[in-house]
Order: structure tokens, then C-alpha cells, then sequence
């Protein structure tokens, strides 16, 4: 969905672009955007010119449509992302840095950055490369207990608890734990200035661990 005209919040004037994936990242760049930030969210190109399924979560930002496993489509995406203050993304680790938009590249080419991302099981670790689910994470790291009548067994919830922390904590973490981008992006957007290196990696299942404490 197209953003308002002339967005107001404490985001006005940052620019963030969303590489499209499900759950947390969309969590966020709704977030984000609902603060006032211009967020571009990159998806695939079966998706060009369709509705957006989730009018909610994706509301606010403009679309784009970009094959990034092609070179031309990563090279376009490389150079709307060094005009940016900031990128946010979702992919298993490594997924990024094989398309050539990893925090290494984003950042040397656009110091200024901050690079925000949030995968299921953190970058590296015994479960960094499996699959995630919200449901795997909220029960192994004990959310789901909460979620139960009396004495009953858990039943899945009908939200995407784990997803949805896991994007607001990226966004807007808890009063004492580490800076966010929004965080970042605020004293950015009131200074517009900075060259120092920023990069953010969150875990949901870690951000699941504070939901049940």
C-alpha cells in the first residue's frame, strides 16, 4: 500500500528500505512507518502489480517489485540502499550476503547506515541454518506454556505471537535493552548526520525468552 502524503511522526525525512519477507521484518517496517518513516519494501516480482494480501502489516510504504537473484535487480537494489538510512531484513543468515547485500557491502558503500536483522535462531549457533516457525519458537522458549486454560495444554495462539515481538522488539525494544534501529534512525532524523557503522541483529527465539520471562 502507498504511504500517506506528507507522513508527520519522529521518523520524518528517514528512509528505510525493507527487503520483503514474512513476519517479524513486515512487523517492523510497519512500525516504522506508522512513526513517519518512508520505508520501500523490495518484493519478489510474482507479487508486481497484485493487492497486497496483508493490507495491516504492509500499510504505509511503497512497493517495489525486483528479482534479487538477478545481478541487475541486487545491483538496483544496492543503489536505492546507498541512498537509505537504513535496511531491514528477515532472511536465513548468509541469504543476503549471497545476494550482495549483506552489512559488509550496504556498508561500505553507505557508512551512515544501520542495518537492522532478525532471523530465527541468531546468525550463528547449532540452529542458525534450520527453519523457523513462530510456534517452534515460542514453545521452546516457554511462551506457549502461558497460552493454556488451567491445568489444560497449551493451545497455538491466534496471532503470531513470537513473529510479531520479535519486529516490535527490533523496532522498539524494552525499556534497558539495546538501541534499535528506530532508536538510531530518530537521533538521525532530528541531526541527519553520522558515519559511524551500524548494525543490529536480533534473534526471535532470544526475544521469545523475554516475552515469557
Amino acid at each position: 500500500m502507498s504511504p500517506a502524503a506528507g507522513a508527520r511522526g519522529p521518523l520524518a525525512g528517514v528512509r528505510v528500505v525493507e527487503l520483503g519477507g514474512l513476519g517479524p521484518g513486515p512487523f517492523c517496517g510497519m512500525m516504522l512507518a506508522d512513526l513517519g518513516a518512508e520505508v520501500i519494501r523490495v518484493d519478489p516480482p510474482a507479487e508486481a502489480g497484485q493487492e497486497t494480501r496483508h493490507p495491516v502489516i504492509h500499510r504505509g510504504r511503497t512497493s517495489i517489485a525486483v528479482d534479487l537473484k538477478h545481478p541487475e535487480g541486487a545491483d538496483a537494489v544496492r543503489q536505492l540502499i546507498g541512498g537509505a538510512d537504513a535496511v531491514i531484513e528477515g532472511f536465513r543468515p548468509g541469504a543476503v550476503e549471497r545476494l550482495g547485500l549483506g552489512p559488509g557491502v550496504c556498508l561500505a558503500s553507505n557508512p551512515k547506515l544501520v542495518y537492522g536483522r532478525m532471523t530465527g535462531w541468531g546468525q550463528d549457533g547449532p540452529l542458525a541454518q534450520e527453519p523457523g516457525h513462530d510456534i517452534n519458537y515460542i514453545a521452546l522458549a516457554g511462551a506457549l506454556h502461558a497460552i493454556a486454560p488451567a491445568g489444560g495444554d497449551p493451545v497455538p495462539p491466534v496471532n503470531l505471537v513470537g513473529d510479531f515481538g520479535g519486529g516490535r522488539h527490533a523496532a522498539r525494544p524494552r525499556p534497558g535493552q539495546c538501541s534499535p534501529p528506530r532508536a538510531h534512525l530518530r537521533r538521525r532524523a532530528g541531526r541527519r548526520r553520522g558515519h559511524d557503522r551500524r548494525h543490529r541483529a536480533a534473534a526471535l527465539d532470544d526475544v521469545r525468552l523475554s516475552l515469557a520471562g
